[in-house]
């Protein structure tokens, strides 16, 4: 049973991802009026950033798209015949706290690295499977230290092969290609200092939720009902054309069509083909090939979209919170701040940080990459610092606060019935594990 001891500060203070928005908004205001100056003294400064406030608001449609995209296919992908049968699998070894957290632990950071929103929603159900076989046969675990494991990989997600910013400057024409040209992932996400930083946390942070799991708390799963993954045969009920949404070879020669193109591009552009969009259509392509028949990938489509209404109301809110940062100048008194006490050895530390502040008002990789960026490049070339460095800088800092900043969890919560004030708790140990591993990488290489 979970005891009063058991709850933290955390769950104490921490309100709702949707207050806390709100909250981050109002600060934001607060802050820029206290830190900033008025572009147009003949207009009152309060005036001035609720227009900030409202450009920002619609400024990231594309981006938001691309980011639910992302989300909704990953969700889609987890969601099919082959990934279900392997969450049954798996769960089957998951009778106790300390295997559960390693093996949810690992599945979260590996698939992080290829996809965040696969990993978040693939370790989501797993996580939730497990809690349902321990409800079912009354097996005590700490469930949600579990739920921290399954969303450890949003710490090291902007590394991988989904990150928004080396994803970005690998693109031809992207908005600073002037300054700093096309950096290929080779430099960025496959260099050394990462595939260092990858081995690190596959070993470490598995490592520290095991030790957490020592202290042997368990969970009252009385109030929570669990949903059950179920596979469900498709009524053959078609007529006419109808019977294309019925059949199997019209998914599965458009999803390897798709697909073909997918490879092309890799072949044509080599790394620099790896992007967003090309991340999104492969996942698309993989949703067609994976599923018996596109009645049934819709269902799924359905069921992703819900999960994730969350992200899609709050997106907007954190938008216009970028707004804020952008047009009042906050964004670079925070990084002018980190840079004005910086060395070139130093610089990517601090970057690393100031990255991890602004995360919090602007919980999009790329959001994010598009008002810092600039600043921290502009530095970086001042300073004689690595650009692909410093881009990766910017990487580890904005993902390393997702442990503590609970927007990018609301899926996982929606699917696991956990409240953000309860995995928060380990999930900031976490985050302390990550400092020193990213802290250590930037620094010595």
């Amino acid at each position: 049973m979970k005891t009063k001891s058991d709850i933290s500060w955390f769950q104490k203070i921490l309100p709702s991802p949707f207050a806390l928005a709100i909250i981050l908004t109002l600060l934001s205001f607060v802050l820029a009026l206290s830190f900033t100056q008025n572009p147009n003294p003949n207009n009152s400064y309060v005036i001035s950033i609720l227009g900030f406030w409202q450009k920002g608001f619609w400024e990231l449609l594309t981006f938001a798209m691309q980011m639910m995209l992302m989300l909704v296919l990953g969700n889609v992908l987890a969601l099919t015949p082959a990934f279900r049968r392997l969450i049954s699998t798996i769960v089957k070894y998951a009778n106790n706290t300390s295997t559960a957290v390693i093996l949810v632990s690992l599945i979260s950071l590996t698939l992080a690295y290829l996809n965040w929103g696969l990993s978040l929603i693939l370790s989501a159900l797993l996580a939730q499977q497990i809690g349902a076989k321990a409800k079912e046969l009354n097996i005590k675990l700490n469930y949600p230290l579990i739920g921290a494991a399954a969303y450890s990989g949003l710490m090291v997600w902007h590394g991988g092969f989904s990150g928004s910013a080396p994803l970005k400057v690998a693109e031809e024409g992207h908005f600073l290609f002037d300054k700093i040209g096309q950096i290929s992932i080779s430099q960025t996400i496959m260099s050394h200092m990462n595939i260092t930083v990858i081995i690190a946390t596959l070993i470490i942070i598995p490592l520290t939720f095991w030790i957490l799991s020592k202290k042997n708390k368990t969970y009252n799963f009385d109030k929570i009902t669990f949903d059950k993954i179920e596979n469900k045969k498709e009524q053959n009920t078609a007529i006419g054309a109808e019977r294309l949404d019925l059949s199997r070879w019209f998914s599965l020669g458009f999803g390897l069509l798709m697909l073909g193109a997918v490879i092309l591009g890799f072949i044509q552009k080599q790394a620099s083909g790896l992007n967003i969009n090309s991340i999104n259509m492969l996942l698309f392509a993989l949703s067609l090939i994976l599923y018996p028949n596109l009645r049934s990938l819709s269902k799924s489509v359905s069921s992703s979209i819900a999960s994730s209404s969350g992200i899609m109301i709050q997106f907007p809110l954190y938008a216009g919170i970028m707004g804020v940062m952008k047009y009042s100048g906050l964004t670079m008194v925070f990084t002018d701040w980190f840079v004005q006490i910086s060395t070139p050895d130093t610089f990517p530390l601090y970057a690393m940080l100031s990255a991890g502040v602004v995360n919090f008002f602007v919980p999009s990789g790329g959001g994010q990459w598009a008002i810092q960026g600039p600043v921290l490049i502009e530095a970086a070339q001042t300073l004689n610092v690595s650009i692909p460095k410093t881009i990766m800088a910017l990487a580890y800092g904005d993902e390393l606060t997702n442990m503590l900043q609970p927007f990018w969890a609301l899926p996982l919560l929606g699917i696991t019935k956990l409240k953000a004030r309860e995995i928060l708790p380990y999930s900031s140990i976490i985050l302390l594990v990550g400092l020193l591993i990213y802290g250590l990488a930037l620094y010595f290489y």
